[in-house]
């Protein structure tokens, strides 16, 4: 299963998609990384630390670049806007969500291209990749948070 594949069956999972948004707003991590790292942990991929970082790199290009300032116009065209059209606000919000959905779906595929076999397989603990992961993006890891995510992962 690939990872774009695994991620809307994830994200669909009851509480995933809320836990994820969390960890997003009020944890400054990113979503996609995150359920890079679940999908990594499930399969078997590296997650040292060289793979980790390129991993970051990947997502923060993504982020910067596209993801971000996608998201930025999407949520600024959520409120009703004074001397602008609903339905037309509307119509573009809907148009850059979908955007912003087909930038995220290439930064996964960007992960998964870059993602190698473990040398040595061990089984990693989903909620240990969660944390390093998030550890590496932000330079924290939100553990309650995570520890919530890997939960309804699990559901």
């Amino acid at each position: 299963m690939t990872l774009w594949d695994w991620a809307v069956r994830a994200y669909a999972r009851p509480g995933v998609s809320e836990a994820c948004l969390e960890l997003q707003d009020a944890g400054g991590q990113n979503v996609c990384l995150l359920l890079w790292a679940a999908w990594a942990a499930e399969t078997g991929r590296a997650l040292d630390a060289d793979a980790r970082a390129d991993a970051c790199d990947i997502a923060r290009a993504w982020e910067d670049a596209a993801v971000g300032p996608l998201r930025a116009i999407r949520r600024r065209l959520k409120p009703r806007i004074l001397d602008m059209d609903d339905a037309a606000r509307q119509a573009v919000r809907d148009q850059v969500k979908a955007l912003e959905l087909a930038a995220e779906k290439y930064l996964l595929e960007a992960l998964e291209r870059a993602s190698r076999p473990a040398e040595r397989p061990s089984p990693t603990a989903r909620i240990d990749a969660l944390a390093a992961v998030a550890r590496d993006w932000s330079g924290t890891a939100p553990r309650a948070l995570l520890t919530a995510l890997d939960q309804r992962l699990s559901g």
